[in-house]
């Protein structure tokens, strides 16, 4: 078969009738992209194309392009292809879809991929309006936002097939954010998500923000359990280890402090006395520690998916101790002078006694000495 021919029934085209071929009945394929669907300029993407059989050809088609992109027939019968990029640039960059061809005719065409590449511009942040952990069940909203003046953010998960979301938003006093909702959470929702950030009128994202887990919890049917060491109230300064434990085989356990802004601490688990656990140490504690914690278990062949969370503990740390030193005594310390120390307005006052004591000395000499200058005085 010729080139152009292959390329004219990509395009769903009848060369002898030069009519349209009747549209594709066989169920649609998907697409994805790796590692992602957002790709930093210069770096390698393959774009895949799987079909439910086997297939004789698949056709990659690119928005506006007036013929497939590219074409690619197995070596041997199989149900997918792949379309590889040496070095994403803008050229690259687009809306992709696929098609294939069996014996029993052509397929309709799979949803859209969108292809994005980012520079070197400054990153947005990224952060999760429920936290890091969130339940099975539990509505999902992440929040992506700049201090620079970007007109639109798209949000892309590593390894997911789902498209990037991305919304359109009008900054304000320099400042800029979208917030995507990701509806009811499943085990699907567990991952490693970026956004990145652009402005309308150009083609080129931002880098990629700091990624950011989102883990899943109560899709392991286990609940481990959490103590601490020497107590739950601790001075600053002593030394506390918080232990989580379970009797079902997990890899790695994970501590979750009450509304903290950092992930959870990660640890892998060690069998002891017939349990696995891990020991979370905090030396020396400060008043900062002091929450509410649980710990979760999970497997590293599912890493995003978490075990039911241990019952909640709290930690109460004591404030700092104060140290009294001789220069900072009270007035009832029982050592040392008391009170105020009056040295310096003492001497002013004998200063300004001794010298009103002059002043009148000199005011009746000068008396005494009129007087007996004065005549009459025998």
């Amino acid at each position: 078969m010729t080139s152009t021919l292959r390329a004219l029934l990509c395009l769903g085209l009848s060369v002898g009738l030069r009519t349209p071929v009747q549209a594709g009945t066989l169920p649609k394929p998907i697409i994805w992209a790796e590692p992602g669907s957002v790709i930093p300029a210069g770096s390698p993407v393959t774009i895949w194309c799987q079909a439910a059989m086997e297939v004789k050809e698949f056709c990659l088609d690119k928005e506006r392009s007036p013929e497939p992109w590219e074409r690619k027939s197995p070596r041997r019968p199989g149900d997918k292809a792949k379309f590889r990029v040496a070095h994403m640039t803008q050229h690259y960059a687009g809306v992709y879809s696929c098609h294939y061809h069996s014996p029993a005719g052509w397929s309709e065409r799979s949803d859209p991929l969108e292809l994005l590449v980012s520079g070197e511009s400054g990153k947005p942040s990224l952060l999760s309006q429920q936290g890091p952990i969130v339940a099975s069940g539990q509505s999902l909203t992440l929040q992506c936002h700049s201090d620079v003046g970007y007109d639109r953010f798209v949000l892309s998960k590593e390894g997911g097939w789902d498209l990037p979301q991305s919304l359109v938003l009008q900054p304000q006093a320099g400042l800029s954010q979208a917030h995507f909702p990701l509806d009811t959470v499943s085990s699907s929702h567990g991952g490693r998500y970026r956004c990145y950030s652009g402005y309308r009128l150009s083609s080129e994202w931002s880098a990629p923000s700091d990624p950011l887990d989102i883990l899943v919890a109560r899709r392991l049917p286990d609940r481990p359990s959490l103590s601490v060491q020497p107590g739950p109230r601790v001075a600053s300064g002593e030394n506390v280890t918080l232990l989580c434990q379970s009797q079902s085989w997990r890899d790695t356990f994970l501590l979750s402090k009450e509304g903290a802004a950092y992930p959870p601490l990660h640890l892998r688990s060690k069998h002891r006395a017939q349990q696995l656990q891990a020991e979370f140490s905090m030396s020396p504690v400060t008043s900062a520690l002091g929450g509410t914690y649980r710990c979760y278990s999970s497997r590293s062949t599912s890493p995003f998916l978490l075990s039911l969370p241990s019952e909640p503990l709290e930690l109460l740390v004591s404030g700092d101790p104060v140290n009294i030193t001789p220069s900072a005594q009270t007035p009832n310390s029982t050592s040392g002078p008391q009170g105020p120390d009056y040295t310096v307005e003492n001497l002013i006052a004998m200063s300004l006694s001794g010298l009103i004591l002059v002043v009148l000395g000199v005011l009746v000499f000068q008396a005494w000495h009129s007087e007996r200058r004065s005549p009459g005085i025998n």
